[in-house]
């Protein structure tokens, strides 16, 4: 408690002068041993805050006292009785016993202290590790996402340039043969089903090469991108979808509108998989600091053992822990709200106040495992 060594020996005098008055107005209606008692109370109480060195003052004090200040008496200076001698002796050998032991432990709580101060530094140490290793591991998780939408990107624009232009010339060729062997009824049923067959391909392609990166997404924007999707999600799922878009929303940085569009793709798959809802919703608001997307349905909703597996465990599917993932790269957050009744995704992104696209830097390390 007491660091400053006169502080010390200042609070072990007022303590001995707070006992020594005590002890003086109740001895003559006590008696002596209750004089006595306080005096030990006082000894420990500064062995045990003050140290040694005033513990010791208070008890050679005490000694002066008990001799000449508890009782006043007309002659002072009378050799003291065998009585006052058995309480000195005891009153000096209980002070040293409760000095010996309040030392004793004064210094084990030192030795405790120093124990203390040494592992809370080393959890600090630990911790600053931790935390370290967890915002590389964020760091890498975010390039991992860019490099896999840049490929997604890459294999999209490969499918439709090389793939897509070499279906479109074989369904020609095979549109001539069907022409010019049109009197051969069995082969051209044959040369038009092929054709039809190529067609259909030809259409897949251009669906999953969509569906991988959309073009819209770059050249108009999110809500052009996001009309795009949910028409033809539409019209494979048989789910009316509800689009509630703002008119003068403007465009984001590129990586906000590519994490909207995944979840809000995402959303919709689960829908569709898990929720046997006949219709969905989505609202899309731009605030001044955060972008708010809501993703809701009329469904059967989320069972309260997976919500409380959820919420606690954290044992999400795939699809959720890469929304989440996602989000957090950007500073957002998603929240599931779910009943009988149906199920809301809600989602915050905060605006930057400087976009960029530039990707974040890897270590050599985190290269090679990426």
């Amino acid at each position: 408690m007491l660091k400053t060594p006169l502080l010390r020996y200042a609070v072990a005098m007022g303590a001995f002068l707070v006992a020594s008055g005590v002890a003086s107005a109740v001895t003559s209606t006590a008696g002596r041993p209750v004089a006595y008692l306080l005096l030990v109370t006082t000894v420990a109480f500064c062995a045990w805050y003050c140290g040694p060195g005033p513990s010791t003052i208070v008890v050679v004090l005490g000694l002066v006292e008990t001799r000449f200040g508890f009782i006043p008496r007309i002659h002072h200076f009378n050799p003291p009785t065998r009585a006052d001698w058995v309480c000195m002796l005891a009153f000096v050998v209980t002070s040293a016993m409760v000095i010996i032991i309040g030392e004793s432990r004064r210094r084990e709580n030192v030795k405790l202290l120093k124990a203390q101060s040494e592992l809370e530094n080393k959890v600090q140490e630990r911790t600053a590790d931790l935390d370290s290793l967890n915002r590389n591991l964020r760091q890498l998780s975010a390039r991992l996402m860019q490099l896999q939408d840049d490929e997604r990107r890459r294999i999209a624009r490969e499918l439709h340039d090389s793939v897509g232009q070499m279906l479109a010339a074989l369904a020609m060729n095979l549109s001539a043969v069907r022409n010019d062997v049109e009197q051969l009824a069995k082969t051209a049923a044959t040369l038009a089903d092929s054709e039809s067959l190529v067609q259909d391909m030809s259409a897949e392609v251009r669906t999953i090469s969509h569906l991988l990166h959309p073009p819209l997404l770059d050249e108009a924007g999110l809500l052009s991108a996001l009309r795009w999707y949910v028409e033809g999600y539409s019209q494979r799922s048989r789910i009316a979808v509800e689009l509630d878009l703002p008119d003068n929303f403007g465009r984001l940085p590129s990586e906000m509108e590519t994490a909207i569009f995944r979840v809000v793709q995402e959303c919709l798959t689960n829908v569709h998989r898990h929720s046997g809802s006949p219709v969905a919703k989505i609202r899309l608001r731009r605030r001044e600091d955060h972008i708010l997307v809501q993703v809701e349905d009329k469904g059967r909703g989320i069972p309260p053992e997976k919500q409380l597996e959820l919420a606690t465990s954290g044992k999400v599917g795939v699809g959720v822990r890469g929304m989440r993932e996602r989000l957090r790269q950007l500073g957002g957050t998603l929240e599931m709200e779910s009943s009988s009744a149906g199920t809301v995704i809600s989602v915050q992104l905060p605006i930057p106040e400087r976009p960029t696209t530039e990707p974040l830097a890897l270590t050599d390390e985190s290269s090679a495992a990426a």
